[in-house]
C-alpha cells in the first residue's frame, strides 16, 4: 500500500466524522428543509447525508471497478457527463433518488458505503493503481475535499433541525 493511500485512509473517517451528527436527528428532523436562500441552499439533513453518500458511492463503484479490471468506465462517464456541463443534473438525479428512500435505508447507505470504500481501497495489493496521484485525487476530491465543501450544508441542516 503507497504512503499516500495509507494516508488517506487515515483521514477520510476523521473527515467524514461530523456528518455522524445527522444520523443522531429523528427522522423528522432529518427531513426538515432548510430555507432555500440558506448556505443549504433548501436541502434537508437527508439531502446532505444522501449527496455526500452517493459520491461515495461513485467512488466504491470506480474503486471496485479499478481492482477488476484496471479501468472505470463509471469515472468516464461521469466525468464526461460532468465535462458536458450536466453536473447539476446529476446531483439533481442523486438527490431525487435518495429522497425517495426510506430513511432507514439513508442511514444504511451513508454509514456502510464509506466502510466499504475504506475496504475495497485497503484491499488492493502491489500498488497496482493506488499510487497513481490522478486516481488518488480523485478519491481525495470525492471524499474529504467534497465532505469539506459541503460542512457548511451540514451546519445548516443541524441548525435548522434544532441542533
Amino acid at each position: 500500500m503507497s504512503t499516500d493511500l495509507r494516508s488517506f485512509l487515515e483521514k477520510e473517517p476523521t473527515a467524514l466524522a461530523p456528518y455522524a451528527a445527522l444520523l443522531e436527528l429523528s427522522d423528522e428532523g432529518l427531513d426538515r428543509p432548510t430555507a432555500a436562500d440558506s448556505p443549504a441552499h433548501g436541502w434537508s439533513g437527508r439531502d446532505v447525508l444522501g449527496h455526500v453518500a452517493a459520491w461515495v458511492e461513485h467512488a466504491l463503484a470506480v474503486a471496485r471497478e479499478l481492482a477488476a479490471t484496471g479501468e472505470s468506465p463509471t469515472r468516464t462517464e461521469m466525468d464526461a457527463r460532468w465535462d458536458a456541463g450536466e453536473g447539476d443534473a446529476v446531483n439533481d438525479e442523486l438527490l431525487a433518488a435518495w429522497r425517495s428512500l426510506p430513511m432507514d435505508e439513508v442511514r444504511r447507505r451513508f454509514t456502510a458505503t464509506p466502510e466499504a470504500l475504506r475496504a475495497a481501497l485497503a484491499g488492493v495489493r502491489g500498488g497496482r493503481w493506488t499510487g497513481d496521484p490522478d486516481l488518488l485525487d480523485f478519491f481525495r476530491s470525492e471524499t474529504i475535499e467534497h465532505y469539506a465543501t459541503h460542512l457548511p450544508d451540514l451546519a445548516e441542516a443541524l441548525r435548522q433541525a434544532g441542533r
